[in-house]
């Protein structure tokens, strides 16, 4: 039955719509050409986002960062390899779910580091992503305190994940 209620339902709400009197093929194709229209308008955004995170790991920054906060993740019981993470997760989904991918192939979903990269994952966004994507596509140029909140949130999600990693894993 599953690979037949995808189907059922497009097909019911197609049904649906043309008993309506919508033109039904009309629509989709207005809709896709809105959906080409608002990729061309957003491709620049995600170019760049994408361009900078792919900077900032191959110039050596991201090992740079953790070098220096060394001493600090040391007291917070933060993993070295989680810095990374907490760094890319706000800027990239991709490139998180890679790093992520890589510290459960390198130290195995349950280990410490496992555990708390994929809560780490689940439990903050791709900040800036989200904000270049939703804001540039209706032209929004002043953010307010959006950045701000949303990063704080990412924060909480990141503090949270390495709390209940020790809470509830040891």
């Amino acid at each position: 039955m599953g690979d037949w209620l995808v189907p059922t339902v497009i097909a019911g709400v197609m049904v649906f719509a043309k008993l309506r009197g919508v033109k039904v093929y009309e629509e989709f194709i207005e809709g896709a050409r809105e959906g080409l229209h608002l990729t061309y308008r957003l491709l620049p955004y995600l170019v760049g986002m994408l361009t900078a995170v792919e900077m900032f790991k191959k110039s050596g920054a991201l090992e740079a960062l953790g070098k220096a906060l060394a001493p600090l993740l040391g007291i917070l019981r933060i993993p070295p390899e989680i810095l990374a993470l907490m760094v890319i997760r706000p800027v990239s989904g991709g490139a998180a779910a890679a790093m992520v991918l890589n510290i459960l192939r390198t130290y195995g979903p349950d280990s410490t580091v496992g555990r708390m990269a994929s809560i780490m994952q689940g439990s903050s966004d791709t900040t800036f992503y989200v904000l270049s994507l939703y804001f540039g596509s209706v032209n929004i140029t002043k953010t307010r305190h959006a950045l701000w909140v949303c990063l704080i949130g990412d924060m909480v999600g990141f503090a949270s994940a390495i709390l209940l990693t020790y809470l509830f894993f040891g």
